[in-house]
């Protein structure tokens, strides 16, 4: 029994030691290099099944996959989406006031721009457009347009020294406007356009009509006596025909006058005129 025990221990020796010695015969080092170049091409069609994956018919290139508006930030294409409706599609002959207009932006401040477009204008068209606002532009989009539209459209730098204030409650102290005074103005200035009563002249349209005034507030009219409608026709406040441009005191009074034809509750909206509506302007 033992000698017997003994055999097959030795024979499981030799056994092993004849694998041991397999793997260093020129017949094992084929066979593991077999075995690695299999491995090999299995890894490599793997990656090649991989990568055929993004280019089966229906897979969207990446490239062009569109992208979502809280991340565009292509000033043109911000313009375009949520600006150029109103203010056109160049920046001006829109029905609200014309962007591309250099004196507009020297006068008015990033941060004077930055909260209309943030907030809105209330009783307006113009919509707030901040998603802290209900809108739908970002913070960062909002920047974007303030300033990219300031770089396309500011033009050649104007001395600040005698520009007017653009802001109703930034008018100088004693600027407060007043009517009669304001009356005198529109006669000297208005009235060979807009009718020596502001009802209408060579420029169609009632600048006193009730319903009218109903709609735009103080700030608008301000806006409009400043900068004009040059894309239009309608001289800035600097004039047309060589006048010395208007001071702040007679932009307030011009204002002044014109609001001074408001009535709280028109008892009926006046019949529009239906001249040219390109010239009809938002508020």
């Amino acid at each position: 029994m033992k000698t017997e025990l003994l055999r097959a221990r030795s024979g499981r020796q030799r056994r092993r030691a004849a694998t041991r010695g397999a793997s260093g015969t020129p017949a094992g080092q084929r066979a593991r290099q077999w075995i690695a170049g299999i491995a090999g091409q299995v890894v490599a069609f793997a990656a090649l099944a991989l990568a055929a994956c993004t280019g089966l018919p229906g897979q969207p290139d990446p490239a062009a996959r569109p992208i979502r508006p809280a991340d565009v930030k292509d000033v043109n294409v911000l313009y375009a989406g949520n600006c150029a409706g109103c203010h056109g599609a160049e920046g001006k002959l829109g029905a609200a006031r014309p962007l591309a207009d250099g004196l507009y932006w020297h006068v008015v401040r990033d941060a004077d721009v930055r909260d209309v477009v943030t907030r809105g204008i209330e009783g307006t068209e113009m919509p707030a457009f901040a998603m802290s606002e209900g809108g739908a532009l970002t913070d960062t989009q909002i920047d974007l347009l303030v300033t990219g539209l300031r770089a396309r459209w500011q033009g050649t730098p104007l001395a600040n020294r005698g520009l007017p204030a653009w802001s109703v409650g930034s008018a100088p102290a004693g600027d407060l406007g007043a009517t009669q005074r304001g009356a005198a103005v529109f006669a000297a200035r208005c009235a060979l356009c807009h009718g020596a009563t502001g009802e209408g002249g060579l420029a169609p349209g009632s600048l006193v009509d009730p319903s009218y005034l109903a709609l735009v507030s103080d700030q608008a009219l301000r806006s409009a006596v400043i900068f004009g409608r040059t894309d239009l026709g309608m001289p800035d406040y600097r004039g047309g025909r060589g006048e010395t441009p208007l001071t702040n005191g007679e932009i307030s009074d011009v204002v002044a006058w014109l609001g001074s034809h408001r009535v709280a509750s028109p008892r009926w909206p006046a019949t529009p005129q239906r001249a040219n509506p390109a010239r009809e302007e938002k508020p």
